[in-house]
């Protein structure tokens, strides 16, 4: 009988495509990434294509290889439109082509006589799932668990609504024995990659790009957050915001800590409630924060300590905590504006135009006052716009203005034209009279305001020099250790030109139909 989670077994990559041809290819490739590999035999198009796949699996499953059959119906979420005893029959023809294990979900087991598999020629290793795609449930309540023996292991695979969630499920996990927890959703995505640490025995990663919203791919899985290596020695770093699924800090911070083969996480947090964020930081063990969109200036409140810089902007991008579970704020969005801009002209007594008025552009807008720019402010939010400009002694412009005023820079600041709305510019091509742009956004690389700009000869600098310089900046503060910058630089630009051609929607196109339960 093949074990789960032996290894890097822990990891299992999910394979799942309407054809035997496909499934095959992606058992190849999972292969090379993990031992252990589960089979969604529901969403292969027709029984002919089972029949093909396990045919193929009869000849050519690898022996040092853990195979685990699922055939889900639609009443549980999956694909298979058969009844349980069409189920049944997939999943015993599963064991006679070498599968060790399968998934029966809970909706199945209810039915079955005496509410048990065991006297069926299934796979001889049974994992019980459970699954929720609404919200994570009080799981002590909920469910009534099988008697011990009935099953061997059980997974809970629920959506996560809020952080708080997700830190309940993982709960679940730590006080259980042979069990699998999955938090689905965005909202869920740390708390799935750090499922493994928190004693989940398996975490499922899809092979090639995710199908849904907070799965992370096989190879991102194993490679960029090194989920079966963290342990609980593991530091615990993150980025929130709202939205948070466009950035690319993630792969900047953990190709660093992978560099300098460092036991750390970078991971990405969805956070729609800041306090809900605040409150599982001891959970998840976090060490530090990067800080984003919308959440620069609410933060300040929650702050024990925050530098004098960072106090007069207004905003912080950069946690640190403090070993007393204390939070101490900086901002370095000024460093990477300062450093982009210094490189192209002389800031003292320069006329810069910042476009926008949130907690980039107060950043930008206190450090170059400092060095002597001339600062003038536009924003949708004239009152704002206003008291931008009075805080750093400089002037408010009004947006109709721009087409007879001129500058030696313009810097976007607000998130127009960020991926995946990556076709709209926030200014006119008639309102940049200046010698230099900037856009702080940096995915794309070239946003559509420096494409007009370069096509009226103007010289453009790119969001990424700001966004490398902040995080080189953020990872030295949270590790004390000198940043390995050509490592940061390669992985950020090598994903940016590399970029996968998306749907209207932003979203990857996928290879198969989408359905709920593919966690």
């Amino acid at each position: 009988m093949g074990r789960l989670g032996q290894g890097v077994g822990a990891i299992c990559g999910v394979v799942a495509a309407p054809t035997a041809a496909e499934m095959t290819a992606a058992i190849r490739l999972a292969l090379r990434e993990t031992p252990t590999i589960e089979l969604r035999l529901d969403w292969l198009s027709s029984d002919n294509e089972r029949s093909k796949l396990l045919s193929w699996l009869r000849s050519h499953r690898p022996t040092n290889a853990t195979f685990l059959a699922t055939c889900r119906r639609r009443s549980a979420g999956g694909l298979f439109p058969g009844d349980i005893q069409a189920q049944l029959y997939w999943l015993i023809q599963a064991r006679e082509a070498g599968c060790q294990w399968c998934d029966i979900e809970i909706e199945t087991l209810r039915e079955l006589p005496n509410k048990s598999a065991r006297g069926y020629s299934v796979p001889g290793r049974i994992m019980l799932s459970i699954h929720d795609f609404e919200r994570t449930p009080d799981i002590g309540r909920a469910f009534r668990m099988p008697v011990r023996g009935e099953v061997d292991t059980i997974k809970i695979a629920a959506l996560s609504r809020t952080i708080s969630d997700s830190v309940r499920l993982l709960k679940w996990a730590e006080g259980s024995k042979d069990c699998i927890a999955v938090p689905m959703g965005e909202i869920g995505l740390p708390a799935r990659v750090l499922a493994l640490q928190h004693g989940s025995t398996l975490e499922y990663a899809p092979v090639g790009a995710a199908t849904a919203p907070g799965q992370v791919s096989l190879h991102d899985l194993k490679h960029l957050y090194r989920a079966h290596e963290l342990n609980r020695r593991t530091r615990v770093y993150g980025v929130i915001g709202d939205p948070i699924g466009h950035t690319l800090s993630p792969l900047m911070h953990n190709s660093a800590f992978a560099a300098k083969k460092m036991n750390a996480v970078y991971l990405p947090f969805l956070v729609h409630s800041l306090p809900d964020f605040l409150k599982a930081i001891p959970e998840f063990g976090i060490r530090g924060f990067s800080v984003t969109i919308p959440h620069k200036q609410k933060i300040l409140k929650h702050l024990k300590h925050c530098d004098d810089l960072a106090a007069d902007i207004g905003a912080v991008n950069t946690v640190v905590v403090r070993p007393d579970g204390s939070l101490a704020g900086s901002n370095t969005d000024y460093i990477g504006v300062l450093r982009s801009l210094e490189k192209k002209l002389h800031l003292a007594k320069s006329r810069i135009l910042l476009f926008g008025a949130g907690g980039s552009a107060r950043a930008a807008a206190v450090g170059l006052a400092r060095h002597g720019a001339q600062v003038a402010i536009c924003a949708r939010r004239e009152r704002q716009a206003h008291d931008l400009a009075r805080a750093v002694g400089g002037e408010a412009i009004p947006r109709f203005a721009l087409r007879s005023e001129s500058f030696d820079a313009i810097i976007n600041t607000t998130p127009v034209g960020m991926h995946p709305h990556s076709k709209v510019s926030p200014l006119a091509a008639d309102e940049l009279n200046c010698r230099i742009v900037m856009d702080l956004i940096y995915r794309p690389e070239r946003t559509q305001l420096l494409q007009i700009a370069a096509k009226k000869g103007i010289h453009t600098v790119s969001g990424v020099e700001m966004f490398l310089a902040q995080g080189i900046a953020q990872w030295e503060l949270w590790t004390k250790q000198r940043a390995p910058e050509a490592v940061m630089r390669q992985a950020v630009v090598k994903a940016l030109r590399s970029e996968t051609p998306l749907t209207p929607s932003g979203k990857a196109k996928p290879n198969a139909p989408q359905q709920k339960s593919q966690r």
